[in-house]
């Protein structure tokens, strides 16, 4: 059997930990080192696109839409977001960690179609959050993948862009009619209730990480209300 390849390492913010890129044959795996083992396979990657298709069925076929991708990963979620947008559209990808962006432009990229080619595509290097400051209606659709999902893992500082605080501040740069997509790697209650708190008309779905099989990922979905 072929061996998984080191092709590179990455260190996240704040202390946070190291990421690692792997390889084999035409399979890629990024691990966070120690004992949080895989973060994300290039076979199992169902549940990224269905975060952008769910996330962006609103607007299909609208020109001149703009959509926020938060977390680059493997590009899934980046290239199905492109998909569902038209030629006129905008789509801005955040990505915390440089590396992950270069290992995209490199041989990782193949695994999406190389999304970052395209030139409706903006590479925002830094954290998400930042761009939730502007304070206005912005996005048609923001598209959140950071971590494990409301309780992220590789950044501690990720579960305030979860608070009440946070989530009022995202719904603020959504134009009327958009959505909110969140991945998760389960369902939990309590916080659909808090998109519900904050304004959110809420919906989630079950999504499989391959092809109907594999382990059950959550989507969120908040709309925000017109007229609202």
């Amino acid at each position: 059997m072929t061996t998984w390849t080191l092709l590179g390492t990455a260190n996240i913010p704040n202390n946070s930990g190291e990421l690692r890129l792997y390889q084999r044959a035409d399979d890629f795996s990024i691990h966070l080192k120690g004992v949080r083992g895989e973060l994300m396979n290039s076979r199992m990657h169902c549940s990224e696109l269905a975060l952008a298709e769910l996330g962006c069925a609103h607007i299909q076929g609208v020109e001149n839409t703009k959509v926020l991708v938060g977390g680059m990963g493997m590009g899934f979620t980046l290239a199905a977001a492109l998909k569902a947008t038209s030629i006129s559209s905008q789509v801005i990808v955040a990505e915390l960690v440089p590396e992950v962006i270069e290992w995209n432009k490199g041989p990782l990229g193949e695994c999406a179609g190389r999304p970052l080619d395209d030139n409706r595509v903006q590479v925002h290097l830094g954290d998400v959050a930042e761009l939730f400051k502007i304070n206005e209606a912005t996005y048609d659709a923001v598209l959140l993948d950071v971590d494990n999902g409301p309780e992220g893992f590789t950044q501690d500082d990720n579960n305030d862009l979860y608070s009440i605080q946070s989530l009022q501040t995202i719904r603020q740069t959504l134009n009327p009619g958009g959505v909110l997509a969140i991945w998760s790697a389960w369902h939990d209650p309590k916080f659909t209730l808090q998109l519900k708190r904050t304004g959110f008309q809420v919906k989630t779905k079950t999504v499989r990480a391959h092809k109907g099989k594999g382990s059950r990922h959550t989507i969120y979905l908040a709309r925000k209300i017109l007229g609202s």
